[in-house]
């Protein structure tokens, strides 16, 4: 299944609000991303559909398993950027994020690995949430 970089960062954000509430609705979801409820409403339309989420009764978004695998793996692919831009190139913790969340989209699979185990053997801990 393929999915742009913006059902990423909504996967990536369900992932992230449910470490704080086993409960999270689209008005969640857009109060976290800024967005409109009708932009949040289409995109998890689209998500429900390609099976990466279910909404169930009361509105209740949450990830499949293929969906949560993904968002796990942006959610690594961010931090660890993040990680090295600020820890090993200097650059501020804002810029790094920023950064980060553009190119976790973007990185080619090689990269990623190369840099991911680059970071593991200078003792980096990928970042998991429950």
């Amino acid at each position: 299944m393929s999915i742009h970089e913006s059902g990423e960062d909504y996967l990536e954000t369900i992932y992230l609000l449910t470490q704080r509430s086993p409960f999270v609705r689209a008005v969640d979801i857009a109060n976290e991303l800024g967005y409109t409820k009708a932009s949040v409403s289409r995109a998890m339309r689209i998500l429900r559909e390609e099976g990466f989420i279910t909404v169930g009764d009361g509105g209740a978004v949450k990830l499949t398993k293929h969906g949560r695998e993904r968002a796990i793996s942006v959610y690594e692919r961010h931090t660890l950027i993040t990680d090295f831009f600020a820890e090993h190139l200097g650059v501020n913790a804002v810029t790094a994020e920023k950064d980060a969340c553009k190119i976790e989209h973007v990185i080619s699979e090689e990269t990623y690995l190369r840099l991911r185990a680059w970071m593991v053997e200078r003792g980096y801990e990928p970042k998991v949430l429950g």
